[in-house]
């Protein structure tokens, strides 16, 4: 009964979040709540969220660092040089253009923002994709491959899972680095295989 009331509560979330019914803050404080105390929790609800905010306050400064600080970098310049030196080596062959942009993709994704890596990405390559015709769902799909690695210690996946499991991002992250390593390897051949099939279908 308490897993059915969980994934309706989520349920719920989603529905009124996706609707636009509510705003995200409203919903996120208002149905987890109204999820709780239908299951029964009444007044040690308080006490769940205070536990709750207890175990996510040194994780979630941990993020907003992470976001503050590589938002500075990015803002001061940093990653420039590196946005160019990847558009010069890519040239114009849709092989390495793929690659490319996986590799930029992972070097945005430091701070651990998914909307940060295809602000980022995304303008950067899209001037390629459109000048050799290439398909732009290339573009999106391998920064999400990219992306989709999460592999730092305080990208929100990895916040999040150590939160539920209640564990150290660090005893967790250890353990899934060859995973990691089997993703990047994943993304690599990945931006491979649809490189030579955009190579096949432009003619080049």
């Amino acid at each position: 009964m308490l897993a059915l009331i969980g994934v309706l509560t989520i349920a719920t979330l989603l529905f009124f979040i996706m609707t636009k019914r509510m705003s995200p803050l409203v919903a996120l404080i208002v149905i987890p709540i109204a999820g709780a105390l239908l299951a029964g929790s009444g007044t040690d609800t308080a006490k769940y969220v205070v536990d709750g905010i207890t175990k996510l306050a040194p994780m979630a400064a941990m993020f907003v660092f992470a976001i503050c600080f590589f938002g500075v970098v990015t803002d001061a310049g940093m990653f420039d040089p590196i946005i160019r030196g990847i558009l010069r080596m890519v040239g114009t062959s849709p092989v390495r253009i793929i690659i490319g942009t996986g590799v930029l993709a992972l070097l945005a994704h430091l701070d651990g923002n998914g909307a940060v890596t295809f602000l980022i990405t995304v303008p950067a390559m899209l001037p390629l994709f459109n000048k050799l015709g290439m398909d732009k769902r290339i573009l999106v799909g391998i920064t999400a491959l990219s992306a989709g690695v999460n592999f730092l210690p305080w990208t929100g996946p990895m916040i999040r899972a150590s939160a539920a499991l209640n564990i150290s991002t660090h005893d967790l992250f250890i353990p899934l680095i060859p995973a990691q390593i089997c993703g990047l390897v994943f993304m690599v051949l990945m931006g491979y295989y649809w490189g030579k099939k955009e190579e096949k279908r432009l003619g080049l």
